[in-house]
């Protein structure tokens, strides 16, 4: 993903709300595969660390990315924007 696509993306993910909470229970199997549906509904998708979770949001970023292979967009704080391009016949979001 070049620069330029992650600056759109994130632009894209400023105007969205948090669609799934990561609370104390941190990375469970149920959590992923709401992360894995939702990719395939959305292709861009927030995710909101609660205060609750004692685990670090860049590497939970990186173990859902890994674990849903799909692209960290950014991570801000508590917030995490995650990116996995569609099939080529229901693309939602065209990348310049």
């Amino acid at each position: 993903m070049t620069s330029k696509q992650r600056a759109y993306l994130k632009s894209l993910a400023m105007k969205m709300e948090p669609i799934i909470q990561i609370g104390k229970s941190s990375l469970t199997p149920e959590l992923t595969k709401a992360v894995e549906e939702a990719l395939a509904a959305r292709e861009l998708i927030k995710i909101s660390v609660l205060q609750n979770c004692m685990d670090d949001p860049r590497s939970l970023a990186d173990m859902l990315a890994e674990r849903t292979r799909s692209q960290v967009v950014q991570v801000i704080g508590k917030k995490i924007v995650l990116y996995r391009e569609g099939k080529e016949d229901k693309k939602k979001i065209l990348l310049p």
